[in-house]
């Protein structure tokens, strides 16, 4: 089950990966335009391309400019810019200048995007670059991939889509090597007064491939907390807002407690525990020593699992949708403090990790994870995580149609909602949201990076009559439209495209005569272009609910506190 955001990518990109990743081993450097010359250059890395081709190439590294005046305190120079861009303050904003994983906020992409996108931000300041045009919607869709990916130093980012690094070289006009997988800069923990870190055990993911695992660590902070921020009576301690970091390969995170205590840590259904990272990686290790894995972590093996459902002891109560920690479906994920809001966190027990992640390169890889939440003792509205689901709507829309559904929320009555966030797979867009009074308030366009809107004034639903609480969810479906109205056969839902033993039942044709009508996998003689010719392939299927990207979910996720 998907929990709230990260770059979606989609599974059919595993079934294109080898045809990319042999293309670009003939020619090494290439982008998806079969350029060879490539205009702007070759580069090493996307961020060397993004340094010359914009920086440099837009007059952004002038001495008058972000070179020797170092305007606004930023040197864009060659071998000074990466550090003077990743989490670095910024002047007229509290945004860092590049916030790896998040765009959204990134001050330098903000900067970028309102002379692009006029009006589509509201900035401290002249829009960037000053003085000179805007930047292109080629080259700003670079900046925000390569910063959505984890804004690395070297290597080249991927295209969500293909997995290869192919159409980011094309934004560039510029040449890069294959991708490959991105290791995001690790998050600093809290100060020890201020909050606490979750670490997730790391865990290894092969090449090529899609995985979603769940496994356990225990935790016990209650001698971590200040006596302030928890109840040890209750065994709780008081949180409000937390950010995640995590590798851009996640598809979903989520940590939750599964209400056990340090007696189930040898219960059979965990098997054994095992120090993850550190000089003693691998390692037998007793799950209730802070100290057995030295600078590693003690944790269970990683067990393929759809949202943790049937994992550990059957005591265990753990729905990884709502209710948890902590998790995002973005590299990134900040939840700010909201005045008097709090969440309760058990102080200690076990918890289960639920990941599911992809690599889409040719390269094995290493998952990382990071949850920091931060104390409070200001206990006024405590907050309630939703979510509501209206994806039978969706399931079933046959191949090869777009169409709109909406869904209805009911906020409790005595109901406070302070923020609000969305949820679709790859087929999903224009996801909007209306309040009770027909007034749109959220908008957002992009699956993979869904927005999540904190309300400037949160929204009380006192009556007891539900019109006035009902807000109204929407969102357009495309199963395998292109924009002139032709099949797309890349976005429509595909029985030999599905993951992880997820199936569908082909009704249409993707090969032959396509989008003709067809009965089942066997039945590839029906889509022939004429009879007897044998190119007809009976493939695409209505679309499906599922946890993998080639299955679909449409769903609501309100942050609220109070209600009955």
């Amino acid at each position: 089950m998907t929990f709230l955001g990260r770059n979606s990518r989609l599974s059919s990109a595993l079934v294109l990966l080898s045809l990319a990743a042999c293309s670009e081993s003939e020619d090494p450097k290439t982008n998806n335009e079969g350029n060879a010359a490539c205009a702007a250059g070759e580069f090493d890395s996307t961020f060397a391309a993004i340094q010359k081709v914009v920086f440099e190439g837009r007059g952004c590294t002038a001495n008058v400019c972000h070179g020797s005046a170092m305007e606004g305190g930023l040197d864009l120079r060659a071998g000074a810019a990466y550090d003077q861009l990743i989490e670095a303050k910024s002047q007229g904003s509290e945004l860092p200048r590049v916030q790896p994983g998040q765009p959204s906020e990134s001050y330098l992409y903000a900067k970028l995007q309102a002379a692009t996108e006029p009006g589509s931000v509201t900035i401290a300041g002249a829009p960037m670059p000053s003085g000179m045009p805007a930047l292109s919607a080629e080259h700003l869709e670079a900046i925000r991939r390569w910063i959505g990916e984890g804004a690395p130093e070297t290597g080249s980012v991927l295209d969500p889509v293909t997995g290869s690094s192919e159409s980011v070289a094309a934004l560039l006009d510029s040449c890069l090597p294959p991708a490959t997988p991105t290791a995001i800069k690790p998050l600093e923990p809290p100060g020890s007064g201020e909050g606490v870190q979750f670490a997730m055990p790391a865990f290894p993911l092969k090449a090529s491939s899609e995985t979603e695992v769940c496994f356990a660590q225990y935790y016990d902070f209650s001698s971590v907390v200040p006596a302030e921020f928890q109840d040890p009576a209750r065994g709780v301690f008081f949180v409000n807002g937390k950010r995640t970091r995590q590798d851009p390969q996640s598809h979903h995170l989520a940590l939750a407690h599964s209400k056990l205590g340090a007696e189930f840590v040898n219960h059979p259904s965990f098997g054994e525990w095992r120090c993850r990272g550190g000089d003693r990686d691998g390692q037998a290790c007793d799950a209730l020593s802070a100290t057995a894995c030295g600078a590693g972590i003690c944790a269970t093996d990683p067990k393929p699992s759809l949202a943790c459902i049937g994992y550990g002891p059957p005591e265990a109560q753990v729905n990884v949708a709502v209710g948890n920690i902590g998790g995002a479906q973005t590299a990134q994920q900040y939840i700010r403090p909201i005045e008097g809001v709090y969440e309760e966190i058990p102080t200690k027990g076990i918890v289960f990790w639920n990941s599911h992640a992809f690599n889409l390169t040719t390269h094995e890889t290493t998952v990382h994870a990071w949850l920091n939440l931060a104390y409070t003792s200001d206990l006024r509205f405590k907050i309630t995580q939703g979510l509501v689901s209206a994806l039978d709507q969706v399931v079933g829309q046959a191949p090869f149609t777009k169409k709109n559904y909406c869904g209805k929320w009911v906020a409790p009555q005595g109901s406070t909602l302070y923020w609000l966030t969305t949820h679709t797979h790859k087929r999903g867009s224009n996801f909007t949201v209306t309040d009770p009074a027909g007034k749109q308030i959220y908008r957002s366009n992009v699956y993979s990076d869904p927005v999540t809107l904190f309300l400037e004034r949160p929204m009380t639903f006192d009556v007891a009559d539900p019109g006035p609480r009902t807000m109204t969810y929407c969102a357009d479906f495309n199963n395998g439209v292109k924009e002139d109205g032709s099949p797309d056969l890349e976005l429509a839902t595909r029985a030999s495209r599905m993951p992880n033993g997820a199936t569908c039942q082909p009704v249409a044709c993707t090969a032959g005569k396509i989008g003709a009508p067809c009965a089942g996998a066997a039945d590839n003689a029906a889509c022939d272009s004429s009879p007897g010719t044998g190119d007809g392939l009976c493939d695409a299927c209505a679309i499906t609910a599922g946890v993998t990207t080639e299955n679909e979910m449409f769903f609501f996720l309100p942050g609220y506190s109070g209600g009955s």
